[in-house]
């Protein structure tokens, strides 16, 4: 089975963008890299997205728990702006040079600040990214 099978798959419908698959284990794809724009021209501001079945579980559970807001708590307000400006410049700079159209805007899974969502700072995380929130959810992880 294809990658982009594994995906539809793991997603429940086709992928709308091309993907690199950055990390993965032995059941398949566990977090995804997205190009920063849709191919109809909708930008897209999730550039790490956490696939894998188990990972997205164990999040869901922690978001459950009220892990947004105690990783905001956890993590500093100037540690997690500096962690949104180096997703976004990331990202920003997958746009093409000649790219018109919408831009994405935010930081981490599109937030403008604070935590928005776990599931992708733990994705950028584990993608190699410098992100605290998702050093924070590791941690929690592998105490739980």
């Amino acid at each position: 089975m294809s990658d982009s099978d594994k995906l539809a798959a793991l997603l429940g419908r086709v992928p709308r963008k091309p993907f690199e698959v950055v990390v993965s284990d032995d059941q398949g794809p566990v977090v995804i890299r997205n190009g920063p724009v849709l191919d109809d021209g909708t930008p897209m501001p999730t550039r790490y997205w956490l696939v894998g079945k188990q990972a997205r579980l164990a999040i869901d559970r922690l978001e459950a728990a009220g892990g947004v807001g105690a990783a905001e708590a956890a993590v500093g307000p100037d540690e997690l702006e500096q962690a949104h400006s180096r997703y976004a410049a990331e990202r920003d700079a997958a746009v093409p040079a000649e790219w018109s159209g919408p831009r994405p805007s935010g930081g981490v899974g599109g937030a403008r600040c604070g935590v928005k969502c776990l599931h992708a700072h733990y994705a950028w995380f584990l993608a190699g990214g410098d992100d605290p929130v998702g050093r924070w959810v590791a941690r929690q992880l592998s105490n739980g």
